[in-house]
């Protein structure tokens, strides 16, 4: 991990999964903000990348280390060297995740139990370092990124939607316990976005959304000291997903989604 030194009135932020395109986007509105960012992701060169790309935006401190969500050791060494880069943090949000096509993973149960690990263990495993850390600190926001998918299982994308589901319950247990001590868990519920997660989806129509567009929801909530609970972004997304969970199941089982 790099070292830098800089003002401590500035936001110490961090993101994981730090070079997907809605992290990165979200990245360089805290860089313009003069924040200090700690970045980890698993490709190392483009990590460095967008440390200088940040540093050139804005950014007062940028630290990079490398985190695989695919390795099954406790991330333990991994957030305590990221809570220390700058004495703590005010800002970390959990970004990183893979989506397999759904037929390949119900036709391939090690690739389905990989893409659960990556998309949901690694999210508890970094959540619970994370929280009893911002409990003690007493202040601060936790942004935790699922999925519409994951609020009702549907053939085109269920196991991917069965790692979000778990994060939605996640969030929401953690938003209950930490409420107390006065820290926000934010669930971030993003619809479809143009990313190179999303490549092989087709891409039309006024459902889908930029990194760019989401990024900047995601920084107005999570900069929002009143903002806790669930954003859904597009906003639209809200009464799409009201729509699909109050479908009756006899009428939710004939429709194809």
């Amino acid at each position: 991990m790099t070292t830098e030194t800089s003002s401590r009135s500035t936001p110490r932020v961090l993101l994981v999964g730090a070079t997907s395109a809605m992290a990165t986007a979200l990245a360089r509105r805290y860089a313009a903000a003069g924040a200090r960012l700690v970045l980890l992701a698993r490709n190392e060169a483009a990590l460095a990348a967008l440390a200088t790309d940040l540093r050139v935006r804005g950014a007062a401190a940028v630290h990079v280390a490398p985190f695989d969500a695919a390795d099954s050791a406790v991330p333990s060494a991994q957030v305590q060297r990221a809570w220390q880069a700058f004495g703590g943090l005010d800002v970390a949000v959990l970004a990183h995740g893979v989506m397999p096509a759904q037929a390949d993973a119900a036709d391939d149960t090690a690739l389905a139990l990989a893409a659960f690990d990556i998309n949901a263990r690694s999210y508890l495993a970094l959540l619970n370092e994370l929280a009893p850390r911002f409990e003690q600190q007493r202040r601060g926001v936790i942004g935790v990124i699922a999925s519409p998918a994951g609020e009702r299982g549907r053939a085109s994308n269920y196991l991917y939607g069965c790692a979000k589901a778990t994060l939605i319950n996640l969030a929401s247990g953690l938003r209950h316990r930490l409420h107390a001590a006065g820290v926000r868990v934010l669930l971030i519920q993003p619809g479809f976005v143009d990313t190179p997660m999303t490549a092989a989806l087709p891409k039309s129509g006024p459902l889908w959304a930029s990194p760019e567009r989401v990024a900047a929801e995601m920084y107005a909530a999570l900069s929002n000291p009143r903002r806790n609970g669930t954003l859904y972004t597009p906003w639209f997304w809200w009464p799409i997903m009201f729509i699909v969970r109050a479908l009756p199941e006899r009428l939710f089982l004939r429709c194809k989604l």
